[in-house]
């Protein structure tokens, strides 16, 4: 079987990550909830690549929360499974970002798992949305990926 991952969308920001003990829940797989700390992971690590980590919100006073997760579970993975997480920035404006992310199992390139995240800009002092800082939009446009109309979900 091809263990290749034909990723949604090109030029995928990835991280690797290998399904723990921890992980695991009494259905012995992968408990749902891990996959949003995952899709977390991905996401900070893209957006430090970028150049913006969790001290580049703060000194800027601001930061993107989530207002909307899309979840939609392929596979079930398993204690050992080594997984890809893929992620893309597919919009981005003054208040709002918008990423996607499709995970897959490294052993044999199947995705367990795609998601459409989308978050706000806010005041982290008020927590009230706000408009992006420019070093964000400086940031996070350059990295955008368009998603053609046939793109899955």
């Amino acid at each position: 079987m091809d263990s290749t991952p034909t990723w949604d969308l090109p030029a995928s920001f990835t991280i690797d990550v290998t399904v723990g003990d921890e992980h695991i829940d009494m259905m012995r797989h992968t408990n749902n909830v891990v996959y949003l700390t995952w899709l977390e992971d991905v996401a900070w690590a893209h957006s430090v690549q970028l150049g913006l980590g969790p001290a580049d919100y703060e000194a800027h006073a601001h930061g993107l929360v989530v207002h909307e997760h899309r979840l939609r579970y392929e596979a079930a993975t398993r204690f050992g499974e080594q997984l890809r997480l893929g992620t893309w920035i597919t919009h981005v404006d003054r208040l709002t970002l918008h990423r996607r992310f499709q995970f897959v199992r490294v052993s044999d390139g199947k995705t367990v798992f795609r998601a459409e995240t989308h978050y706000v800009c806010v005041d982290i002092a008020e927590g009230r949305v706000r408009r992006m800082p420019g070093t964000f939009l400086d940031a996070y446009t350059p990295a955008l990926t368009s998603v053609p109309a046939d793109a899955q979900f």
